[in-house]
């Protein structure tokens, strides 16, 4: 009997435990169910934030710049007292000069939430990173920021079969690199003169916004060219920390640009070669030297330094326009005449490659071009026969330190391997060889 009922307890106890184990195991599903919740609900209820502001306390209206829009006009609009526009316009020109929005150009507007939506808070997207922030609460105030970049390296290879742009949009690349390859290479490569089979290797960085958005890409920091089997490689590298200047040297430290570039402006023609005994129409076909050699192009072309220098002079003067002269050292200057606009000031170091101004045609000329002029010894000389000058390398004190830097990059430009072609394109190369 006394077993009977031990056994009887034991079944009981037994129960006891299985439920209680049953019920703790409902609860804690249920706690964890919670939990999740909430968790998602907090997600979900995460602030906006862009710009540095929270979104969730403004209401927000995204727009662009548009023709005969002005800055005054889309403030009064959106209910900015005139005096803080005023006070933006004189008291802070030089963060947000607000003559030089232009059309095109996105913008933010955060505005109240009360009955008034009077604008808050100003915001002009300047470039895809960079941004103006004006703020119109209390005592008016205008910042620059930019906003989060991530920089992602990316090494690029490729085979000439017809042109190089050809080559490296092929493999869904930005079309700048092909822009800045051939920057790198303009005095030791002539890219209108590749030949198939010619190679190419490149490291260099891509711009993301948020993780996603593509930003472009950054300069070129090495490269390797294969042109009619002759390797060139190439490494940017800083030689003069006080002006930030990189230049790109080659494996033995040599400098891979000439002290000038070939012409001021890009893809252009020559109108007009230096010649001392031409007859301009302009002034009743009479003979009258020509000192400089003129470039034809549309106006608005970008008209480029075409060595480091100091600005002498920016200013407009009789036949020569709007032009801007520079000296480059004791020995050079260059002057660029019938500009439609000057993009330098008077005592400016610019590099070889700034923009300077753009083609015009202001003084005496019949059509838009840049009339080029180089002196040598103060005497104007024609540029096309001088025996320009290679740059200097790379200073001997820097050399142990740059080929340190470069022994890796070198290593990492050396294991790059070239895209396979499609076996279409070997089939058909063979019958063209065996034709």
């Amino acid at each position: 009997m006394n077993k009977f009922w031990g056994l009887v307890l034991l079944v009981i106890i037994m129960f006891s435990c299985k439920e209680e184990n049953s019920s703790k195991v409902a609860v804690d599903e249920e706690t964890l169910s919670k939990e999740v919740d909430a968790k998602v609900t907090e997600l979900i209820k995460a602030p906006v934030t862009e710009f540095g502001f929270n979104l969730d306390d403004f209401t927000v209206q995204h727009d662009t710049v548009r023709r005969g829009d002005s800055f005054g006009e889309l403030m009064l609009q959106h209910k900015v007292d005139y005096p803080k526009i005023a006070r933006i316009s004189q008291d802070f020109k030089d963060t947000f000069d607000v003559r030089r929005i232009r059309v095109g150009k996105p913008y933010v507007i955060l505005k109240s939430k009360d009955t008034t939506e009077s604008a808050q808070v100003f915001i002009y997207e300047n470039d895809p990173i960079n941004y103006t922030v004006v703020d119109l609460r209390d005592s008016v105030s205008a910042y620059r920021n930019k906003k989060e970049v991530k920089y992602v390296e990316r090494e690029a290879s490729g085979v000439i079969e017809t042109s190089l742009s050809e080559a490296i949009l092929a493999q869904g690349i930005d079309y700048n690199v092909t822009n800045n390859l051939s920057e790198v290479y303009a005095w030791t490569i002539d890219f209108f003169r590749l030949q198939k089979g010619d190679k190419f290797k490149v490291i260099y960085k891509e711009k993301y916004i948020n993780d996603t958005i593509y930003a472009g890409a950054e300069p070129i920091e090495a490269a390797y060219f294969e042109h009619s089997g002759r390797p060139i490689y190439a490494f940017a590298y800083e030689n003069d920390s006080l002006k930030n200047i990189v230049d790109y040297f080659d494996e033995e430290a040599n400098n891979l640009r000439r002290t000038f570039l070939r012409a001021p402006v890009q893809f252009s023609r020559i109108s007009s070669r230096y010649n001392l005994k031409r007859r301009i129409r302009f002034y009743g076909n009479r003979i009258r030297p020509h000192k400089g050699t003129d470039y034809a192009a549309p106006r608005g072309t970008p008209i480029l330094a075409t060595a480091d220098g100091t600005v002498t002079e920016s200013t407009r003067r009789g036949g020569n326009g709007k032009y801007v002269k520079i000296r480059h050292n004791a020995t050079y200057s260059t002057q660029y005449l019938h500009m439609k606009k000057q993009n330098v000031k008077k005592g400016q170091f610019v590099r070889q490659g700034d923009v300077i101004g753009w083609i015009g045609m202001t003084g005496n000329t019949s059509g838009p071009h840049v009339c080029y002029r180089f002196w040598r010894n103060g005497r104007q000389v024609d540029p096309l026969k001088e025996e320009l000058p290679k740059a200097e390398p790379l200073a001997e004190s820097l050399q142990p330190e740059y080929f340190e830097y470069i022994y890796p990059i070198k290593d990492q430009l050396d294991c790059m391997v070239y895209p396979e072609k499609p076996v279409e394109e070997e089939i058909d190369d063979l019958v063209t060889l065996n034709e």
